[in-house]
């Protein structure tokens, strides 16, 4: 078992002069600390415009600072957002190329495509197409790192010519890869690509085991073909962590700003309506926090074993690491049990203050990990051992480094193949225009059909939309709309089934939508064969979810929606249906 930290830089508002800056410096002797105690990793993300939720636009800077006051902790993105739009590959493999060097090789190099429209909207990332922009991008960056000199790339969204990129990391082939996953479907790629996965997803100890198990059964699979030139078997998780001997006092230090990180996160990338310089994040979560799961009253001391989430009295609200230090050794053998591989923890969050961190810190390494120290060694060189083989075979799957071009000549005025320029989303052509234009249309009608729905569904009564919404034809209207509204490539081939059993006073109502091969997807009134995921609730509550009324996950915690089955499949179908409900 690995130890980390992990940063956002969060900032609640309001902001007084100096408040970034004391940010920034707190955070450098939090890491100068957590290196002192013996934590091992140190990780930093890449965002950009999320006002309060994360001020960390440029990681590669304040790791850089954080690697010239530490000696031994192993320095993370976590991570790179490597879509062309972001970040251009080539200034990717030369930054971490560079933290390398002078970090003395201790990078990780963690990746990650974002989902948030305030930063996809502000650089013209496709969000269509940006899990294939991070493939590519990847391909392209490792390559940088391996090749003498890079080879060019004339991709879909990368065209560049041979370039000898320097300087070249000090880990070979080049530092481990991540990517950031918060949907079981993210863990299986990182497995399929021979990645590491940093999940952020706030899972219990006893469902880590589910994920570790799929993970490493793929990375031993002859499905694995690594997307870089090495293999890093690894599965990381995250929680918030604040540490006190009274377990009552952790809870009042860290409780707050543990919910406003989930709070904050949701509201970029779930519900939250942003208004850029405007909206205050930490206001709308004083007054909203219980209505969205982060609910404070049902936290209390109880000195028993740590749940990441609670449930109670149809109220939902995250925990997670705080607590004694005793509490924290239980739940941290729990997730080594389940074979997770690293545990992150979270404290610069909300208004948690740097005298209490820094004071967690000091008990993290006084008290709880010295239990995880002993044998640790071992147990990780048996697992590369055991691994190796598997390894192996992997990275003879995966396309090799490619040999120089000795033809290839840049002349002061020329060369055969210079870089050309690729749209944000798709490479020009004839048929481009148009594409792009049809698409803007059926974007512009979607959007009109959706508002018309919700407008008709505001301000109904329950017997009002069960006589409309609830007869043979209002649900045919709503059930063929998702097979319209069905976008293929958020599917990723998936093919299965969903099950829908509609409650009211005139008996239940079922209806399914098949999804087939990934390629469309097929609803009808019946009982599914095999369905993956099966949602009962009322045709009212239906209504209001699909027309964006009420949050599902508001309808969950108030007992209005039940869910049965594969519960990281049913997180995935409103993206796969272009919404951000599970109907």
């Amino acid at each position: 078992m690995r130890f980390g930290i992990f940063y956002e830089h969060q900032l609640p508002r309001p902001w007084g002069e100096g408040a970034e800056e004391k940010l920034l410096t707190d955070a450098l002797e939090q890491v100068e600390l957590a290196d002192r105690v013996g934590i091992d990793h140190v990780w930093e993300v890449e965002h950009h415009f999320l006002e309060e939720y994360s001020h960390s636009s440029a990681p590669e800077v304040f790791l850089a600072a954080a690697s010239q006051r530490t000696k031994r902790i192993r320095l993370g993105h976590g991570i790179v957002q490597i879509p062309p739009g972001f970040n251009h590959p080539a200034r990717v493999a030369e930054r971490v190329a560079t933290l390398d060097l002078i970090s003395g090789g201790r990078v990780e190099f963690g990746t990650g495509e974002s989902s948030s429209q305030v930063e996809l909207g502000a650089f013209g990332v496709d969000r269509e197409t940006k899990r294939a922009q991070w493939e590519e991008s990847l391909d392209v960056i490792t390559r940088m790192f391996v090749e003498e000199p890079f080879q060019g790339y004339d991709g879909q969204f990368v065209s560049m010519p041979p370039r000898a990129v320097v300087p070249r990391p000090k880990q070979k082939p080049h530092p481990p890869l991540w990517v950031a996953c918060s949907r079981r479907d993210t863990i299986l790629l990182a497995a399929q690509r021979g990645i590491g996965a940093l999940t952020f997803a706030f899972i219990e100890p006893e469902q880590a085991k589910d994920w570790v198990d799929e993970y490493y059964g793929l990375i031993e699979s002859e499905e694995c073909v690594p997307a870089g030139f090495d293999v890093n078997p690894n599965l990381a998780v995250v929680l918030p962590m604040m540490l006190h001997p009274d377990e009552a006092t952790a809870i009042e230090r860290g409780i707050d700003g543990a919910h406003f990180f989930g709070y904050s996160l949701a509201h970029y990338y779930v519900f939250g309506d942003h208004r850029p310089g405007v909206t205050n994040v930490w206001d709308e979560f004083q007054a909203k926090r219980a209505e969205y799961g982060f609910a404070r009253e049902i936290i209390n001391a109880d000195e028993g074993p740590l749940g990441v989430k609670i449930l109670q009295q149809g109220l939902g609200s995250l925990r997670g690491a705080i607590g004694t230090p005793e509490q924290v050794v239980d739940l941290v053998q729990r997730y080594q049990a389940a074979g997770v591989d690293q545990v992150i923890f979270v404290q610069q969050a909300g208004t948690n203050r740097h005298e209490h961190i820094c004071e967690s810190l000091e008990l993290f390494g006084a008290q709880v990990l010295p239990h995880f120290t002993d044998g640790r060694e071992e147990r990780e060189a048996a697992k590369r051992e055991r691994l190796a083989p598997a390894i192996e075979r992997a990275l003879a799957r995966r396309s090799p480094a490619r040999p120089p071009d000795p033809d290839y000549v840049v002349t002061p005025s020329g060369e055969p193949r210079p870089a050309q320029v690729i749209a944000a989303a798709h490479r020009a052509g004839p048929n481009g225009a148009a594409h792009a234009g049809r698409h803007r249309v059926r974007e512009r009608l979607q959007r009109a059909g959706e508002s018309a729905f919700a407008a008709f569904v505001r301000g109904r009564s329950d017997s009002q939309l069960e006589r409309t919404v609830g007869s043979n034809a209002g649900l045919k209207v709503i059930f063929k709309g998702m097979e319209h509204a069905f976008v293929p490539q958020k599917a990723n081939g998936f093919s299965g089934e969903f099950q829908y059993e509609l409650t009211g006073p005139n008996g239940d109502r079922e209806w399914f939508v098949r999804i087939e091969d990934g390629a469309r997807a097929v609803a009808r009134p019946g009982r599914a064969t095999a369905p993956g995921v099966t949602f009962r609730t009322s045709v009212p509550t239906f209504a209001r979810i699909a027309s964006g009324q009420v949050h599902p996950a508001k309808a969950m915690l108030e007992g209005d929606l039940e869910v049965r089955g594969d519960f990281e499949l049913a997180a995935r179908l409103g993206e796969m249906f272009g919404q951000d409900s599970v109907v």
